[in-house]
């Protein structure tokens, strides 16, 4: 009898256990930061999270996301700033593969101010609004000021080079062709 109790008592404990599971841990690179809105890096995705001023839950953080494909980074940056230098006459609308992103801007005690009005999942209904932002936020949150606009194109340098293969490779399988041109 004690070794039947012994054995359902194991098989419980090992039971009880299987309900956790270990994550692996991802690291997440805050690339700027000012006040309640933050660019995030994690491989070669980069997330914008803002705190949402369109609820009445001031607690309500949102993100948008996207690839850093071909400097998207770098172009959604230089979007945002050539905004600030002559403002649009409308909304600057940004479709991403999860979102629908607008950059509104307006002037704001004389100075140029940029806004993220995000429609999540691309449904018209729901929208967040980050705080607005000037030209020194914009700059913080992108990493010009602390230098963390190196790791913009970071990850995708490495992939390039892991991908890329010198372009005139010598064979050596056969010695006597050590002088011979390859052809293309």
């Amino acid at each position: 009898m004690r070794k039947i109790i012994l054995l359902f008592t194991c098989l419980f404990g090992f039971s009880s256990f299987a309900q956790i599971k270990v994550l692996k841990n991802e690291s997440l690179v805050e690339i700027g930061k000012d006040n309640s809105v933050g660019l995030y890096k994690k491989e070669d995705k980069f997330t914008v999270n803002y705190q949402d001023l369109n609820t009445s839950n001031l607690n309500t953080i949102r993100s948008f996301s996207f690839q850093n494909l071909n400097g998207d980074v770098t172009d959604f940056y230089k979007l945002i700033t050539d905004g600030f230098i002559s403002l649009p006459e409308s909304n600057i609308t940004l479709e991403l593969p999860n979102d629908i992103i607008e950059l509104h801007y307006e002037k704001n005690y004389g100075q140029p101010t940029v806004q993220f009005i995000q429609y999540i999942n691309k449904n018209r209904k729901y929208v967040g609004k980050s705080q607005f932002l000037n030209r020194k936020q914009v700059d913080k949150i992108f990493g010009k000021t602390n230098g963390k606009s190196a790791l913009y194109d970071k990850s995708a340098a490495m992939n390039n080079a892991r991908t890329n293969k010198p372009e005139n490779s010598t064979s050596t399988s056969n010695p006597g062709n050590k002088y011979k041109k390859s052809r293309k």
